[in-house]
Formats: structure tokens, C-alpha cells, sequence
């Protein structure tokens, strides 16, 4: 059986898959971009949600990192950082970087973190607000949003609010945020443009995006078309320019790249190594390994921001 249909397999059941039509995305993103083909939005959302609350529960340590690292060390995060949170949290971060220490965040401002997660951004998003400022998490699974709130709990933290809910329909008030980050998510969402769209609505005029996120480079369709590829934070990962071109179609301005790492083979390793099989170590190493030799130089990290004008056209 190859790495493909064990990647698959981890996710759904059987090899073969749903007949369901995909949900409409933007027009301009090409068919493969929006998800596994016979897969349903609320399929591939299950699949995510399945997924990273087993990976929370596991507290695994191995999904964005190589050999012997925590999932937050490779990210960037600071050593000061890090010491403001709950040690534990570095094993349920699973991002690919870091968008709060490239974020010119202020005291008072209003921050929401797209994708929340078990509250690592959020948390090191807080102390930058302070006690006049606030946070808000938002995160579609429910094992997510409960493990936040503990390390909020556990870290001290009262300026930071865990809101369960659906990036394509943010229960997020018009014009109520400054800030909008976001940490290896957008990747996920079936139809990245509605993201964008309730990412523009949330913000004040003004209000900014940082966000980090995996983008590819003539990633294979049969990659694409597999779910668990998808969740590994790769089948949905659109090409560059389409990327940007869907923050730009949802009314941003100034939309640029402002760092970007492309994994090599190593690098790639690391990454994958959540979405192959969990059949036993070496068998996962040994697939990691072949789908990393695939993805060298297809993918990469990158860092993004955009802004909402001032007045509206």
C-alpha cells in the first residue's frame, strides 16, 4: 500500500470516497484547490476537527519540527515567549510560524486569532494588548476551545476570550478587531475567499492581517485529492499568487509577503509527519520521508500581511 493511500486512510474510512458534490469557493481558484473532490465543506471540516483534537489529546510533539524538537521551537518563538506560557503548551502548537512577534500589536488594540488552537498565539498576543486590550480565539473544534481556555486559565491570563465558531462565518462583530493573525489554518478552510471575506468584515478600517500560512508550488493533484493531505496542512494549501489574490479579491490593500521559508527535504520531513500513518514509528518515518522527497521545493511557509483601507470603495 502506498504513502498516499495510507495518508488517505488515516482520515477516512476506505480507500474510495464520498459522492457528494464540494462546496462552491472563489471562481478563481482552480477545482483541486477546494478540497478532495468528492468530498463535501462539512466532510473535510470533520476531518480537521478529527484530527488536531486527537493531536491535542496526544500532545504530540512531532508535527511541524524534526527529530527531537517541540512543535513551537522550530516556529521562531522566543525563549521569553515560551517562558510565559505554560511549559506543556509547546507539545499542542501545531503552526508554521510565529505571526504575533511580526504583528506591531499595541496596548488596547483588539486582536483576533484566526484558528486559535490550544492558545499559544492568543496567549503571547494578550501580554502585547494588556489589561486595556483583549483577544479573541476562535477555533471550529470544540477539544481545542476547551484546552485553550485551561491554559488561559493556567497561565493567568483574563484578557483573552476562546469562541467556538467557523473561520467562513466568524461569530465576530463588524468592525470590532484591529488586529487579525493567524497561524497555519487558512490552509484548511474549503473555501479560503469566505475567510478572507469575514476577516475583512471583523476589522476596523484601518485594521491589519499577519498572517503565517503554507503555500505550494505545482503541488501534484493526486497530493490534492487526498483528505489526509489536506489536514496535514498540504492538499489545501493553495499556490502563492492565488493565495494573495484571494486576499486582495476580499478588498485588502497593500497585500504582500513579508517572509517566507521553502521547505527542502528536511524541513519537509518535519512537517509531514503528523498526516502519515499512525501505524507504528518507523512505518511513519519511512512514509514521512517518501512524501518529504515529494514536497522538497513544493511548499512553502510564508508570512503575510495586508491591510483594510481606511474608507471603503
Amino acid at each position: 500500500m502506498s504513502w498516499l493511500t495510507k495518508l488517505g486512510k488515516r482520515i477516512i474510512e476506505g480507500d474510495q470516497c464520498c459522492p457528494d458534490t464540494p462546496a462552491e469557493c472563489c471562481p478563481d481558484v482552480s477545482a483541486d484547490r477546494r478540497g478532495p473532490a468528492t468530498q463535501t465543506a462539512e466532510s473535510i471540516k470533520e476531518a480537521v476537527r478529527q484530527s488536531y483534537a486527537d493531536l491535542v489529546r496526544a500532545r504530540r510533539a512531532d508535527c511541524c519540527g524534526g527529530p527531537g524538537e517541540t512543535v513551537a521551537e522550530p516556529a521562531c518563538y522566543s525563549a521569553e515567549q515560551l517562558a510565559s506560557v505554560p511549559e506543556d503548551m509547546r507539545g499542542t502548537a501545531f503552526g508554521c510560524g510565529n505571526p504575533v512577534a511580526f504583528a506591531d500589536v499595541e496596548a488596547g488594540d483588539v486582536v483576533l486569532d484566526i484558528g486559535s488552537g490550544a492558545g499559544l498565539d492568543a496567549l503571547l498576543a494578550a501580554h502585547k494588548v494588556g489589561a486595556q486590550g483583549k483577544v479573541i480565539g476562535l477555533d471550529m473544534t470544540p477539544k481545542m476551545i476547551e484546552t485553550a481556555r485551561d491554559n488561559a486559565r493556567r497561565a493567568g491570563v483574563a484578557n483573552v476570550e476562546f469562541r467556538l465558531g467557523d473561520a467562513e462565518g466568524m461569530p465576530v462583530e463588524d468592525a470590532s478587531c484591529d488586529w487579525i493573525i493567524s497561524n497555519c489554518v487558512i490552509n484548511l478552510a474549503p473555501d479560503k475567499c469566505k475567510v478572507f471575506a469575514q476577516a475583512f468584515r471583523v476589522l476596523r478600517p484601518g485594521g491589519r492581517l499577519m498572517i503565517s500560512d503554507i503555500v505550494t508550488h505545482d503541488l501534484p493533484a493526486r497530493i490534492r485529492r487526498h483528505m489526509g493531505a489536506w489536514v496535514g496542512c498540504i492538499g489545501g494549501a493553495l499556490e502563492e499568487e492565488e493565495y494573495l489574490e484571494a486576499i486582495r479579491g476580499a478588498g485588502f490593500q497593500d497585500v504582500r509577503v513579508v517572509g517566507k521559508v521553502t521547505y527542502d527535504e528536511e524541513s519537509a520531513r518535519g512537517m509531514v509527519g503528523c498526516c502519515c500513518s499512525s501505524e507504528g514509528a518507523s512505518e511513519r518515518a519511512s512514509e514521512s520521508a517518501e512524501l518529504a522527497r515529494e514536497l522538497a521545493g513544493r511548499m512553502s511557509s510564508v508570512r503575510v500581511s495586508a491591510v483594510k483601507p481606511l474608507l471603503e470603495e
